[in-house]
């Protein structure tokens, strides 16, 4: 039996060790708050530029952790003009926290109409590719360490991106409007559509096995589209729908089975909602959740507050700019 002189240090050591240990589970459970929007701007940039200058000033404010810009940096009856482009990156440098940005279909996509320019969709995504996305970091001021794809044996998907924060998982997954170019009159677009679709689901999957490997207490998922965009009368997702494989069929199932709160960010529908939409074999998938970042004329963004180790993680409240 041990001398209470050498059993004292002893215990004071034990409670030293524990008390590092919920120090670092409080640390991983510290809550905090980032800004999702996108949509933005939209029109001529006259006119909403500022507006949308002011919202950024309105974020810097705020102080988020980080903030993810969904796509569609620009309207769908604007020109695809390298200046654009750069204008718009100008708008990102302009935050002061990091800023993590996933095309929409109106900087590459639609580019081939003759409003935007008659360009060709492959080359402005290619543009984008190499503008956008300095190798293992964010956009913004404050940049933050990113994990790529093109990491992964994906070479070309350097805009699928990766990090974690707080013990939170976020991921950005190159899913776009427009049914996400998945043109069945169009081979080019079905050849391109088909090669990021594969690609879109490996990284989907990695993202759950990461959160997995990590032990991750919640996992968000940001991406362009609706995916309820092709929505049938019958099926959420149909065979026509370029959201079938990469979300019903993969992001569905493995958030019903993750046990941990998923949240999917998207754009596109320019209505800001938080809600709870998807179901698997028409059984709700309570731990899967969906927020919709306004946009186009309505000029706001979204504050996401997060409680890591909640059940409902989740807080969200509109964030406008001063007028």
């Amino acid at each position: 039996m041990p001398r209470p002189a050498q059993f004292i240090p002893t215990v004071l050591r034990c409670v030293a060790a524990l008390a590092l240990v919920l120090s670092a589970a409080m640390a991983r459970a510290q809550s905090f708050e980032f800004v999702a929007l996108g949509d933005l701007p939209y029109g001529d940039a006259a006119k909403v530029g500022p507006p949308y200058r002011a919202l950024i000033e309105g974020i810097n404010r705020a102080r988020p952790a980080f903030s993810i810009h969904v796509g569609d940096i620009k309207s769908g009856g604007s020109r695809c003009d390298d200046q654009e482009y750069r204008t718009q990156l100008g708008h990102f440098g302009l935050f002061e926290a990091a800023v993590i940005y996933t095309p929409g279909d109106n900087e590459w996509t639609d580019c081939h109409r003759a409003n935007n320019g008659s360009y060709d969709p492959l080359e402005r995504l290619a543009f984008l590719r190499t503008l956008y996305f300095p190798a293992g970091w964010s956009l913004g001021r404050e940049r933050l360490a990113v994990h790529s794809q093109a990491r992964e044996g994906h070479d070309k998907f350097v805009e699928n991106l990766r990090w974690q924060h707080q013990g939170v998982l976020f991921v950005t997954v190159h899913v776009v409007g427009s049914n996400n170019n998945f043109e069945v009159r169009d081979a080019g677009a079905v050849t391109e559509f088909l090669e990021r679709d594969r690609a879109n689901v490996a990284w989907i999957k990695a993202a759950f096995t990461q959160a997995q490997q990590s032990r991750a207490q919640a996992l968000v998922i940001a991406m362009h589209g609706d995916p309820l965009e092709s929505k049938s009368a019958w099926e959420d997702f149909p065979p026509h729908s370029g959201f079938r494989t990469s979300i019903g069929q993969t992001l569905l199932p493995l958030a019903a089975a993750a046990g941990i709160p998923v949240l999917l960010i998207h754009g596109d529908s320019h209505l800001f909602r938080f809600d709870q939409p998807f179901s698997l074999n028409r059984s709700p998938i309570p731990n899967l959740s969906r927020l919709i970042v306004p946009g186009a004329n309505d000029v706001r963004a979204v504050r996401v507050g997060v409680e890591p180790g909640s059940a409902q993680p989740w807080s969200v409240r509109l964030l406008q700019a001063r007028p």
